[in-house]
């Protein structure tokens, strides 16, 4: 992602909440069923599967840990000239066929449908179905899929195998979790609209060498007794510099409000083929073009346009940190050092429909993620890339963490974390956190405006308020890298519960930005979490 923009549509158009989820046509034949691995489950359908072959994840780490040791080959493209004609537009017409849906459980709650290849996603994958210590790959069959007469996947070969695949809900109608393109994956998240993205590893984002993407080439689908509700694939990682072998487990729960909460425990078995100085673990990427910062740079009609608007980490320390997104005037990478840290993501904490008025996409609708460590992550930095962007297509936001030690040819490492999938993360009753962040010209209305200052307003919200007046002593405490500060005080929002503001005028020239903590505390008592920004005096 350095240095460039990252075209969503390329990689993930397959998923895209407005493509073939939304476009899916169910027909009234019930779904085969994958209860066992033999042949015969697909029978009826057309399905096709390949010998029987053992299988378990320490095998697979086995297989990571040898091929380690020889070069990388890089995947070829099957029938490229083909597959560059099934455009965009092409590959909308592709449909799976419904009555060939894997049913991956005894209830059929988990169905799975295959991701046909095309131009925007043309590395083939292997898919297996997993029972019982045995394994068998689906073979590519255009059975499996309706196409129009005359399209060019009709002429495709017979063993080009699949871009993907995608868990979708028990009715077929939309999906819940899709793995396509490098080491992509999302889900729909908590209100069933795709956002963010996570990704199995990153390498070099935001260095100054090409960033590298490691990519899944074969998947293997368990089935048969896990719980209905219970999802869990096995990958095989492989790219230059590294392979690995991956278990995500991804259970999904539906509350009586119809609100879905995905909790993802990925364990990653890595084995380095060559130094690598900037490994990313647990990276997302994340779409950040305007909001209520930056509202100086709104060109669309719409008020807000964001997938995510704030990085929040929850240090090895305790400290709950939380930094608005920026669309900045050139590539930035920030650092936040830590040891052991608890937690970190990329947040949409924003959810008022009226902020961003598009009832097409519905940004207030996605998903903020959230990384939990289960084993100790150690010294290292959770890394923000910001990317410049002029439209919404670009996921132009990066976030991961990189361990403090190089990763060596030679060596292995084991990571083991949750992922959550929500509408917000669990937080202290003790602190308030920051609801909203405003700019503007510096100074008081009614009086001339000094040049070169730079108003910031920022919303607190939480109980921590409760019970605390105008004159009990709450105090704001900023803290620039640069600058002069004045007018900084801080009030409870009139007829508003629970919810203070702080103001304070920053005076700062030249072009290097400018960072700021700055939170409130009353006595020696921190009532809410720290706010970091990130402040560029030319623009």
């Amino acid at each position: 992602m350095t240095g460039s923009k990252f075209d969503r549509r390329q990689i993930l158009s397959g998923v895209a909440a407005t493509g073939l989820a939304a476009t899916l046509k169910v027909a009234a034949a019930e779904p085969a069923s994958a209860e066992s691995v033999a042949a015969k489950a697909g029978a009826r359908v057309g399905l096709k599967l390949g010998s029987p072959e053992k299988f378990s994840f320490t095998l697979l780490e086995d297989r990571a840990r040898e091929r380690a040791g020889q070069p990388f080959e890089p995947a070829q493209p099957v029938a490229p000239a083909l597959l560059d004609r099934i455009d965009y537009d092409a590959y909308q017409a592709i449909r799976f066929r419904p009555e060939a849906t894997l049913m991956l459980d005894e209830d059929r709650a988990v169905p799975v449908q295959l991701f046909h290849l095309g131009k925007h996603s043309r590395d083939s994958v292997k898919v297996h179905l997993y029972q019982a210590g045995e394994a068998q790959e689906v073979l590519y069959s255009s059975a499996l899929f309706d196409t129009p007469e005359g399209h060019p996947a009709r002429e495709l070969p017979p063993d080009v195998g699949f871009a993907g695949f995608r868990v979708m809900a028990p009715d077929l109608k939309t999906d819940w979790l899709a793995f396509l393109g490098a080491s992509y994956f999302r889900t729909s998240g908590p209100f069933n609209q795709y956002g963010l993205s996570a990704r199995g590893l990153a390498i070099d984002t935001g260095a100054p060498t090409p960033e590298e993407f490691p990519r899944f080439t074969d998947f293997w689908l368990e089935s048969g007794d896990n719980d209905a509700h219970v999802f869990t694939v096995y990958a095989y990682l492989d790219s230059e510099s590294v392979t690995g072998a991956y278990r995500i487990t991804a259970k999904r729960n539906v509350d009586d409000h119809n609100i879905a909460r995905i909790d993802m425990e990925i364990e990653a078995k890595l084995f380095a083929r060559r130094d690598i100085t900037r490994l990313g673990i647990a990276p997302f990427s994340s779409m950040y073009w305007y909001g209520e910062t930056s509202r100086r740079q709104v060109v669309d009609w719409r008020p807000e346009i964001h997938d995510s608007d704030g990085l929040a980490i929850w240090t090895g320390s305790g400290e709950r940190i939380w930094r608005p997104l920026n669309n900045p005037p050139r590539v930035m990478g920030n650092a936040f050092v830590d040891n052991d840290i608890r937690g970190f993501g990329l947040l949409q904490r924003d959810r008022d429909f009226v902020h961003y008025l598009d009832d097409s996409v519905f940004y207030e609708r996605r998903a903020s993620v959230w990384v939990e460590p289960i084993t100790p992550f150690g010294e290292g930095e959770v890394h923000l890339l910001e990317i410049p962007t002029d439209d919404e297509i670009h996921d132009n936001i990066a976030a991961y963490w990189c361990p403090k030690a190089p990763f060596k040819a030679g060596e292995s490492r084991r990571y083991v974390y949750r992922l959550r999938w929500l509408d917000d993360i669990p937080f202290p009753r003790a602190l308030a956190k920051a609801t909203a962040t405003w700019t503007g010209i510096g100074g008081r209305p009614g009086h001339k405006r000094p040049e070169g200052v730079r108003k910031f307003v920022v919303d607190f919200q939480g109980s921590s308020f409760r019970g605390i007046g105008r004159e009990d002593g709450v105090e704001i405490v900023v803290t620039p890298s640069r600058g002069t500060l004045s007018n900084a005080y801080c009030h409870p929002v009139v007829d508003q519960r629970e919810r203070w503001r702080a103001l304070f005028d920053l005076e700062a020239t030249g072009t290097e930005p400018v960072d700021i903590r700055m939170f409130l505390r009353k006595d020696d008592r921190a009532l809410t979490e720290t706010w970091v920004f990130q402040y560029f005096p030319e623009a």
